[in-house]
């Protein structure tokens, strides 16, 4: 079942990956209609995360950034998809890095880095950085139920010098690599909700009190990494420019949760100069004090 499923959809995707931006993006606003006028996935949890994070604005201010919201997040997973056959130069057109000359000067330090991304604008297309690398890129991700499309997206990221790790195998792979002396830059996405039975940490985020992943700043203490935050900003359609922010060239001198207390100010600052532009229908704020 696996197998059918694929091989239907995999043409349908590859169309789409082919089609001009112009067309393509015209695709997006026409899903946009499906998904949110007519579906209306989420919905309820995206208006009441935006009520929870934004409360100072009125229902009208929120329902402005919903609907752009929901435009964006169409907009990206269709250019998940465009990742299938953008040539290097598209990409590097359309995703720009304002200081590529920092992570040079971290790699020639010999120690490997750890990245933190948030769902924030393309973190997608943030494996155009691996390219620009000396190092090895090493993506954490949830592996795909469809061991199919877990092989599409993983052979993919291989084009743009990315190893994907599920979560399960990232402890062992960096113990193994530090044995090795084996330089890489880990990426990771943590701004979700951690389980209830792997809070370790609360952290005042959007002005909630949440449990929060320390998971990032645990990792960069015990192997000696730097830390760094990777800040996306949407310039405009189908286009985004990164910012390496660090946070620690020695995480070991930083008090406990003070890297992950760094991380979650800069994912706040993010969103409030464009809130639309986060991933507002994961459950964020499921769990709070």
């Amino acid at each position: 079942m696996q197998f059918l499923i694929f091989i239907i959809a995999f043409p349908l995707l590859w169309l789409v990956s082919i089609l001009p931006f112009r067309i393509f993006y015209w695709l997006s606003d026409c899903i946009y209609v499906l998904v949110y006028h007519v579906i209306g996935y989420r919905k309820k949890t995206v208006r009441e995360n935006l009520a929870l994070a934004l409360p100072n604005l009125t229902d009208k201010e929120r329902l402005v950034i919903e609907k752009k919201s929901y435009h964006h997040l169409c907009d990206m997973f269709l250019e998940m998809v465009k990742t299938m056959t953008i040539s290097s130069e598209e990409m590097n057109k359309r995703f720009t890095i304002t200081n590529i000359e920092l992570i040079k000067e971290y790699e020639k330090k010999g120690k490997s880095i750890m990245l933190i991304a948030s769902h924030y604008a393309s973190w997608e297309w943030l494996i155009t950085l691996n390219q620009k690398l000396s190092v090895k890129g090493v993506a954490v991700y949830k592996k795909l139920a469809n061991k199919y499309f877990d092989k599409l997206v993983r052979d993919i990221r291989s084009k743009y010098n990315t190893e994907l790790v599920p979560t399960s195998l990232t402890i062992p792979l960096i113990s193994q690599n530090k044995k090795d002396n084996i330089q890489c830059m880990y990426g990771l996405a943590s701004d979700q909700s951690p389980k209830i039975d792997r809070i370790f940490h609360w952290e005042s985020f959007m002005g909630i009190e949440v449990p929060v992943h320390t998971g990032p700043e645990m990792l960069s203490k015990k192997y000696d990494m730097t830390v760094v935050f990777a800040k996306v900003k949407k310039l405009k359609r189908g286009y985004y420019e990164l910012t390496i922010v660090p946070l620690s060239d020695d995480p070991k001198s930083v008090p406990d949760f003070g890297i992950t207390h760094k991380y979650i100010k800069e994912v706040e600052k993010q969103i409030r100069e464009a809130p639309e532009y986060y991933f507002w229908t994961h459950k964020r704020w499921k769990h709070r004090k």
